[in-house]
């Protein structure tokens, strides 16, 4: 269980890397980017500064997600796999405060695109700290 554990956990840490990166990909070069149902060529229409401010809204986000994914995967390498308990709990509500922040889209925004990815990683990050739940046990690094 504690393979399959950091496995499944090196995957999301590793998947969200790429995705990040894909969205900055995105941000910086992609000229047929999509809002929603929108292309950003249509809603800018000629407005180039509207145009920076989107792509660098998104490079932002998707440099915090690159950030967020390697510290989530250095922890699940190191520490996480080691055995430390301190790691279970840094990945859940490292997990959870993403997740929450995102589903706030629904009623602050009213829209629900992303969500989905949320969800998505949130469950298999949970499903992943769930095969690895008995290392807090111990409340100690085991080995």
């Amino acid at each position: 269980m504690k393979t399959a554990s950091w496995i499944l956990l090196a995957l999301a840490g590793a998947l969200t890397i790429i995705g990040g990166l894909v969205s900055l990909s995105v941000a910086f070069r992609s000229p047929e980017d999509q809002i929603g149902p929108v292309s950003l060529a249509e809603l800018v229409a000629g407005r180039p500064d509207v145009e920076v401010a989107l792509r660098g809204r998104r490079a932002t986000a998707a440099a915090y997600a690159t950030g967020f994914g390697t510290l989530f995967l250095a922890i699940t390498l190191g520490p996480y796999r080691r055995g430390d308990a301190w790691a279970w709990w840094t990945l859940f509500v490292g997990t959870l405060v993403v997740s929450a922040l995102i589903l706030l889209r629904v009623p602050f925004l009213g829209t629900r695109l992303g969500v989905a990815t949320a969800l998505v990683q949130l469950g298999v990050v949970g499903l992943g700290l769930a095969l690895g739940a008995g290392r807090l046990r111990s409340g100690a690094t085991t080995r």
